[in-house]
């Protein structure tokens, strides 16, 4: 079986097979060595690993709220301004401003073990002493869930199920939610605090912090997520039908509100400016590590994707524009505000991208698009194909931040990520720029390269169908079908 690396170096000899008289809808020669250039020329740029390599290395951890975080969007803003987009613009996001200061644990009884922990994001701090408990093990919250509330009172629960890995990420949103829900029902049964096996799927000593979400009418308790290994040592220690008990101490800060920005580049189309492809990623991360996956990577590919079209290409009939997103990490409220700000023309949104799931080789090809406009997907596939991508569905979530967008009726498109290892170092002090590899990235700027430029330079409309009456008249008046 040929390895990603291996396929990409013979990526520039096969690129010509696919430009075959009959390859492409594109009607002229000219068209078709265009979309070859681009993807020629993605290949052997280094633009999206150095923008990963800057913005890590020179801003480091992205809190929302934080004076890091601010000094990411002045990198954002400089950057693509420097990249010569024609418009550079920021907008503002109001943020909650949460930051650590402690997190220890020990299991005291029945043997002494120090635990590596996290606290999850938002969490409310033990009393300054700590809190000193037993535990109460539990499998999954499917099984807190029916827990007695008097085999939970007072105590520490511990929820220590695992997280497989795969491809896609598939098993993530079920396993998220004992982070984010495991707390409030873990409280309503009346314990003094929550430890969740982290959300990941390595077995490395590292803690994987994420959100915590509170339920308005249960009250809040420490949160903090356990390492894998240590969560099955405390595992092994009950099977031997040992009670263990665990001191916890969590000293977390919570601070008003404060603004951070969504950071936009445009690159205005020439025909129909007015007409918006959006590619984003989100600029803020987690303060574990530092952010080159989640989400520099996404940053790096969707700046470079969009600077080539503008260095390269003709000007597109249609605007491309960059949206680097404020807070995704602590509930998308920079894709909320911007959903917000831009309501007005999500009718002239002609389609919504994101990368948000690492810097892995795009392998999948998923839309989200009316039935009847999946002509242009044969194109696009096609175009694809030399980057060993497959056709994937059409049900395509699109991404976290890009997820407002087609909820208000925005179509969508996803090029997906081989994600196998992602929940390895997913939200840990390991998401560095090491774990990068250039290489990937390159694909993955082609990919997104061809994708950009063939939907930016169409005349297709994607949509599910006119959600007002504006729309409709900007369709008719635009002389498309609908």
């Amino acid at each position: 079986m040929r390895t990603p690396v291996i396929r990409l170096l013979l990526l520039t000899f096969s690129l010509a097979a696919l430009f075959s008289e009959s390859a492409l809808s594109i009607e002229n020669n000219h068209a078709k060595n265009k979309v070859q250039q681009l993807q020629s020329q993605a290949l052997e740029s280094d633009l999206a690993y150095e923008l990963v390599r800057s913005l890590t290395v020179e801003v480091g951890a992205r809190l929302p709220g934080t004076e890091a975080d601010i000094k990411a969007v002045a990198w954002a803003e400089k950057k693509l301004i420097a990249l010569g987009f024609d418009k550079v613009y920021k907008e503002p996001v109001s943020v909650k401003h949460w930051s650590r200061i402690q997190a220890t644990a020990n299991i005291i009884a029945p043997y002494q073990h120090r635990l590596v922990i996290s606290a999850l994001g938002g969490s409310v701090s033990t009393p300054e002493q700590g809190i000193t408990a037993p535990i109460y093990l539990t499998k999954s919250l499917e099984t807190l869930k029916v827990a007695s509330p008097d085999d939970v009172m007072g105590k520490i629960v511990v929820i220590y199920e695992g997280m497989q890995k795969h491809k896609t990420g598939a098993n993530y949103g079920k396993a998220v939610k004992k982070r984010s829900q495991g707390a409030s029902i873990a409280a309503s049964k009346g314990a003094v605090a929550i430890l969740i096996r982290s959300v990941g799927t390595s077995n490395h000593r590292l803690a994987h912090t994420g959100m915590v979400r509170y339920q308005k009418d249960a009250p809040k308790i420490p949160a903090a997520a356990l390492s894998s290994p240590d969560a099955d040592l405390i595992e092994e220690i009950v099977k031997a039908d040992k009670p263990v008990t665990i001191k916890l101490n969590l000293q977390n800060q919570f601070f008003e509100d404060k603004t951070s920005y969504n950071v936009i580049g445009e690159i205005t189309g020439c025909e129909r400016p007015h007409e918006i492809v959006l590619a984003s990623a989100h600029l803020d991360s987690w303060d574990e590590g530092t952010g080159a996956l989640d989400d520099g990577a996404g940053v790096g590919i969707v700046t470079a994707a969009a600077h080539l079209i503008q260095s390269k290409s003709s000007c597109p009939k249609r605007t491309i524009r960059v949206v680097l997103y404020a807070a995704e990490e602590i509930g998308l409220l920079g894709a909320k505000a911007y959903l917000e700000a831009h309501k007005e023309e999500l009718k002239d949104h002609i389609l919504a991208t994101e990368s948000d799931f690492g810097g892995g080789p795009v392998w999948q090809l998923q839309t989200r698009f009316a039935p009847n406009k999946l002509g242009f997907v044969d194109e696009l596939f096609r175009a694809l194909k030399p980057l060993d991508i497959e056709r994937g569905h059409n049900k395509a979530y699109g991404g976290p931040d890009i997820s407002v967008l087609k909820n208000a009726g925005v179509p969508v498109l996803s090029l997906y990520q081989d994600g196998t290892d992602y929940f390895d170092y997913h939200h840990t002090a390991d998401d560095t720029l090491d774990k990068v590899n250039s290489k990937h990235l390159q694909q993955n700027v082609a990919a997104w390269v061809t994708m950009l430029h063939l939907v930016a330079n169409s005349d297709f409309y994607f949509r599910e169908q006119p959600s007002t009456r504006e729309d409709i008249a900007h369709m008719k008046n635009t002389n498309k079908s609908l």
